[in-house]
């Protein structure tokens, strides 16, 4: 695990989409494709937004998934999906795969599973390897949608899955044997509140989810807040 250390939130924004255009020129080059999958929260706002303006990056060669997104109806501003549009506006990307959370329980549980499922195959292979999963981490130690205490935490036979209620809506969520096979993890931690968090992860400490995947190939961005409280 290598932590890098910028000075406010803004810093992160930048370098965060920084590494990712690098991560994306290197594996185009190696492949001719990138796969992304995107965290939810306030924290990747800002990057978004400047990924969005970046030119030198190969959209027609990049697929983009979601981390976790709400159940809720299409035009809810609690989902995730919204951060995306500067992304998508942009209209050149080689595919995005948005989370099927919405219809009944049973049909989110059930066919929206199955069909991110084979997503996630149809793009990373069998079993899914995606290039980069940009990750958050809550003051909980959540990451993902992968909640302390929630039976989501269990489950290792399949890719994706669905939280039980947290914060007023369950979720669907990537599972973590799909974040650890990823060739690269880049988390973004910002925040006075994240500081104790953090060094739980930092300390691989198993008491908080975000320790699920492993460190070996993960690259921690964390302001000053988060890492020193000033």
């Amino acid at each position: 695990m290598h932590l890098e250390m910028v000075d406010d939130a803004e810093a992160l924004a930048v370098r965060a989409t920084q590494f990712i255009a690098d991560s994306a020129e290197r594996q185009i080059a190696r492949s001719g494709s990138f796969s992304l999958a995107v965290s939810g929260g306030s924290t990747p706002r800002r990057m978004l937004e400047l990924l969005a303006e970046r030119d030198d990056i190969d959209w027609p060669n990049v697929h983009m998934f979601q981390v976790d997104e709400r159940l809720a109806p299409a035009g809810d501003p609690s989902r995730n999906i919204a951060m995306l549009q500067p992304v998508l506006a942009r209209g050149d990307l080689g595919g995005f795969y948005p989370m099927p959370v919405e219809g009944s329980l049973a049909e989110v549980m059930g066919g929206g599973v199955a069909s991110y499922s084979e997503k996630l195959v149809y793009v990373g292979g069998s079993p899914p390897v995606l290039d980069l999963v940009q990750l958050g981490l809550g003051s909980d130690g959540h990451t993902a949608s992968l909640i302390p205490g929630d039976p989501v935490l269990d489950v290792v036979d399949a890719d994706v899955a669905v939280t039980n209620e947290y914060q007023g809506r369950r979720r669907m969520t990537l599972s973590w044997p799909v974040l650890d096979r990823a060739r690269a993890q880049l988390w973004l931690v910002s925040g006075e509140q994240k500081r104790e968090a953090l060094q739980l992860l930092l300390l691989g400490d198993i008491s908080i989810p975000a320790t699920l995947p492993s460190a070996e190939r993960a690259t921690i961005l964390a302001d000053r807040a988060a890492t020193t409280g000033g």
